[in-house]
């Protein structure tokens, strides 16, 4: 069953929450949740894929990222709903998670 798209009102909300403690904040581009994550190196930048690959397999939710060197652009959306639903923000935070992990530039 797929999750229900949130309205404009529950993504900025969502959003807001899940920004609270971020210093580089996640923003909805092009009707995705999207962020772009940097690192020391290319070691820690897919150290950080390799973390988030698990949380996606255990959500059965994969994102839409790219890497090039130190930096994973990253843009969530479910794509069987057609937008952002709460998998998104949960992948999200399974992202912020993963960064705590790990050693951002």
């Amino acid at each position: 069953m797929r999750p229900p798209l949130l309205d404009d009102d529950a993504v900025q909300a969502s959003l807001i929450a899940l920004n609270t403690h971020n210093e580089h904040p996640w923003q909805v581009q092009e009707g995705k949740l999207a962020k772009t994550f940097r690192f020391h190196d290319f070691r820690a930048a897919f150290g950080f894929m390799s973390r988030v690959a698990e949380a996606a397999e255990a959500l059965d939710h994969h994102p839409e990222w790219r890497n090039v060197y130190n930096r994973v652009q990253v843009a969530l959306t479910t794509h069987d709903a057609g937008g952002i639903t709460e998998l998104d923000f949960r992948l999200a935070q399974a992202m912020e998670a993963a960064l705590a992990q790990g050693a951002p530039e």
